[in-house]
């Protein structure tokens, strides 16, 4: 028996049927929040920075906003705050403010938090492939902009690559802990030298299959 033309399958659309449910089975499996947490002192930036740097040198384009320590000789005075887009720089808390926010000896200087800081975020979520994020700490979460920018951060289907504080605790960073694409990834002591690579080797499957799918 002759089977109707109109009802023979059609291989070519099958086939692409079955390679684009591949593409979007793949993308459910790649994190995209990769949330890097651990103690104090651990080397939790240090971690960051190095991923960043990594992909940059793989020609990614990476924005948002980092945080280092300021010290005046032995002694830890403050934080500040660069933004990676633009390369501007805030104070993110200080020994020496008299005013904002009070975490243990520090001020949180919100204008400059939002400024710099939430901004870059933005900036990051709008024109860049990754986007950094240093810390999601109890500092940080005294602006409302800043929880804002991070909330469109974790909303923007790029990829975040963020510190979150082992301690806080807000409904923002539980919120982002429990979606399905996010990863939480502890620095020790005893990995804190090759997380990096890792945490590397994460992204990049995640922006390459995007990539895929985006010429699919």
């Amino acid at each position: 028996m002759t089977v109707p033309q109109s009802t023979k399958p059609n291989i070519t659309n099958l086939f692409s049927i079955i390679l684009d449910f591949c593409f979007v089975g793949e993308s459910l499996l790649k994190k995209r929040l990769l949330l890097i947490t651990g103690s104090p002192g651990t080397g939790k930036t240090s971690v960051l920075l190095k991923v960043v740097d990594a992909l940059k040198a793989r020609g990614y384009s990476v924005g948002g906003v980092i945080s280092r320590e300021a010290r005046a000789g032995w002694a830890r005075v403050g934080f500040e705050i660069l933004d990676l887009g633009s390369g501007r720089r805030g104070w993110l808390a200080h020994v020496n403010r008299k005013t904002g926010p009070q975490v243990g000896k520090y001020r949180v200087n919100l204008e400059d938090l939002d400024n710099v800081g939430a901004n870059a975020i933005v900036d990051a979520a709008e024109n860049f492939d990754v986007i950094a994020i240093d810390e999601i700490g109890p500092m940080e979460l005294f602006s409302e902009r800043f929880k804002e920018a991070v909330k469109r951060a974790v909303e923007s289907g790029k990829l975040v690559v963020g510190v979150v504080h082992w301690k806080a605790r807000d409904r923002l960073i539980e919120e982002a802990k429990m979606r399905e694409d996010a990863e939480i990834i502890a620095v020790t002591m005893e990995n804190r030298n090759k997380l990096h690579e890792t945490i590397v080797e994460k992204a990049v499957e995640f922006l390459e299959t995007k990539e895929r799918e985006q010429h699919s």
